[in-house]
């Protein structure tokens, strides 16, 4: 198990991020002794040799596309190498154990899962039984929540930076670095994966190790940095230090992070230290216009608050890029198309991804909307193929609205559609849906050449 290989790490997808989720659990078994080799499926061509080598090949699956990616790798892996352990790791291996060692896996592990894997590997080399933090088919597992030593990051193994997601910015792209400072959350949304792992804990990351990681970055290139914390102002104290520590010793450096919409409205005040020490656009989940729907998620906020939100982050000199959950069994057409309505009129289009216009509730296993009274009428059967429960909106032009736009914004993403277009379009099928006349094209009135807010290359969020 020490040999150069005998552990293969395998990343997915990490929304087109440099995996740090392969990267994290390298360094740690680098502590240990052991040297893994890593392999990143999202931008390289799966390598048989690589993962025939292996004893203990690790798949990580932080999140529902890396998920369906994961266990195309399983089954390649097994092709290949049927007498390896063969482990999965990260939020969704947690959400879908069942299935995974149903299907391949020889164990499951979530939560802060780099402590495990480790025991894990100590295990399979010495002989020893399987630590009680690592479900399998005989032993019973739930998510490892426990504060871990954290090294940085090994990120040397992965492929070059420039591979990876880009930062868009007056007309340029330039390689973005990402990191957490953070991991888990406070908060318990119900349409959230991360509750039913975290129960509401979250661990912050030391920030030397959090700045060391980021400086390895920025000397591969690196020209901005997406802070990856499920919320950024979790630990807003902590986020504020980090914020000021980097600015001083990076001064050109910018960065983008992700807050729920009650934190930045309960620390505006802390968003323009943000802004002044670079960070240029916030990632919030608005999710929903709809009151009913806003309390179905349990999201904590309301429509105003989304307003106040908008506000707060303006004020500070912040963009911000709502993401929404456009279809769920409660959404009206009348929401869709107030939610339409109200990012023409807020001047969210350049702003919104247009994927977000099409994104469907997803229900995993383990999901608290599972249990919800308010989800039931409309919750089918766990779909093994999709990872998620199935649900038919009681309105059926709904359904047939999200695959229209779903198709619509996958072909413009493909050839580049200016936002504004693809806008108008979605506009338009909306307004069939619901019988109504074609309102005027937003493309008329922005033009193609203005300027737009600063974006990540990479629009796909789940």
């Amino acid at each position: 198990m020490r040999a150069p290989g005998e552990i293969l790490l395998i990343a997915g997808y990490e929304l087109g991020h440099q995996p740090l989720a392969v990267a994290w659990p390298a360094a740690f078994l680098e502590r240990l002794g052991y040297q893994p080799a890593v392999m990143d499926v999202s931008v390289e061509a799966f390598d048989a040799r690589r993962a025939r080598q292996a004893k203990l090949v690790a798949v990580s699956v932080p999140m529902h596309t890396a998920l369906r990616i994961g266990v195309t790798v399983i089954d390649r892996v097994r092709a290949v190498n049927p007498d390896c352990h063969l482990c999965v790791y990260g939020l969704y291996a947690s959400l879908n154990a069942e299935y995974l060692l149903g299907h391949g896996a020889d164990s499951v592990i979530g939560g802060e899962v780099e402590g495990p894997l480790g025991e894990l590997a100590t295990a399979l080399e010495t002989g020893a039984a399987t630590p009680s933090s690592v479900r399998t088919k005989a032993q019973a597992a739930g998510p490892y929540l426990r504060r871990l030593d954290f090294p940085v990051p090994s990120r040397a193994q992965l492929p070059a930076l420039q591979t990876y997601v880009k930062i868009e910015r007056g007309g340029r792209q330039d390689p973005a670095g990402y990191v957490e400072a953070s991991r888990g959350c406070r908060h318990l949304c119900r349409h959230c994966p991360i509750p039913p792992v975290y129960g509401g804990r979250f661990f912050a990351v030391p920030r030397d190790v959090v700045l060391a990681d980021i400086r390895q970055q920025v000397a591969t290139g690196a020209t901005h940095i997406t802070f990856g914390d499920p919320d950024f102002l979790n630990g807003p104290t902590h986020a504020l230090r980090l914020a000021r520590e980097l600015h001083a010793e990076m001064p050109a450096l910018t960065f983008d992070f992700t807050a729920k919409i009650e934190h930045l409205i309960a620390h505006r005040e802390l968003l323009k230290d943000l802004a002044a020490c670079g960070g240029i656009f916030v990632v919030s989940a608005a999710e929903s216009l709809s009151e009913a729907v806003l309390e179905h998620l349990d999201k904590g906020h309301t429509r105003a608050d989304i307003v106040l939100a908008i506000q707060a982050a303006r004020g500070a000199g912040i963009a911000f890029r709502p993401t929404w959950v456009a279809f769920t069994p409660w959404t009206t057409l009348t929401d869709y198309r107030e939610m339409l309505d109200f990012i023409e009129a807020e001047e969210l289009i350049d702003h919104v991804e247009p994927v977000q216009y099409a994104l469907r509730l997803l229900v995993p296993p383990g999901s608290l909307l599972v249990d919800s009274a308010a989800m039931r009428p409309y919750l089918g059967a766990l779909e093994e193929g999709t990872f998620s429960y199935r649900w038919e909106h009681p309105d059926p032009r709904m359904d047939a609205l999200q695959e229209a736009v779903m198709a619509h914004v996958t072909r413009a993403a493909e050839i580049r559609e200016d936002p504004a277009v693809t806008f108008d379009q979605v506009r338009a099928l909306a307004n069939e849906a619901a019988g109504a006349a074609v309102a005027r094209a937003a493309a008329a009135q922005l033009a193609a050449d203005r300027p737009r807010p600063p974006r990540l290359t990479e629009p796909w969020f789940c």
